[in-house]
């Protein structure tokens, strides 16, 4: 089993999040029918469309990386404040502008997303920073930490398309008050 980010209705009513109707989530399965779109891509749009849910464990490390903290999908930091691991609306926006900036970000670079050019991107949007020497030495220890006890890096591959149709299921649930269950 994985971890499932599921949209639900904010705040909860009762004891629990009732889980909003895949029906605002419909419109996700147009994309299956662009032109060129990559299988991934289809799938995970399809899958949003008829469940209004992210099959979110294989972005976990990636979004963690690209928003600075453990486990955000996973909604831990809410887990331990509410017992509830929930993503409310104002976290949703958040986890949608960091993926929606590095996609912006990535663009330049071509369309697959993998660990060396995610690797390029962040060095250098963090090169022009204020802190920037601190703040490239955190993303070598958060590089250095992703790799295997071989040293080999993660094998992502993802592509631009793909995480812009992940940005946009958490952009959809921030613009329409909705929250995210962790369901692990």
């Amino acid at each position: 089993m994985g971890l499932d980010n599921v949209a639900v209705h904010w705040p909860r009513t009762g004891r629990f999040y009732d889980p909003v109707a895949p029906a605002e989530f419909v419109d996700f399965g147009e994309i299956v029918d662009l032109p060129r779109i990559s299988a991934p891509t289809a799938a995970l749009a399809e899958h949003i469309a008829k469940t209004g849910t992210v099959r979110a464990t294989a972005y976990t490390e990636l979004v963690d990386l690209l928003l600075g903290l453990e486990n955000v999908l996973y909604a831990t930091e809410a887990a331990a404040e509410d017992e509830d691991p929930v993503i409310d609306p104002d976290g949703c926006a958040w986890i949608a502008g960091g993926i929606e900036r590095f996609v912006a970000g990535h663009r330049p670079h071509g369309e697959t997303v993998t660990f060396d050019s995610v690797s390029t991107v962040l060095r250098g949007l963090l090169g022009d920073g204020r802190l920037a020497e601190q703040q490239l030495r955190w993303l070598d220890t958060r590089l250095d930490a992703l790799r295997d006890e071989n040293g080999d890096p993660p094998q992502w591959d993802f592509t631009c398309a793909e995480l812009g149709v992940l940005a946009a299921f958490y952009r959809r649930c921030a613009d329409r008050g909705f929250a995210v269950y962790a369901d692990a």
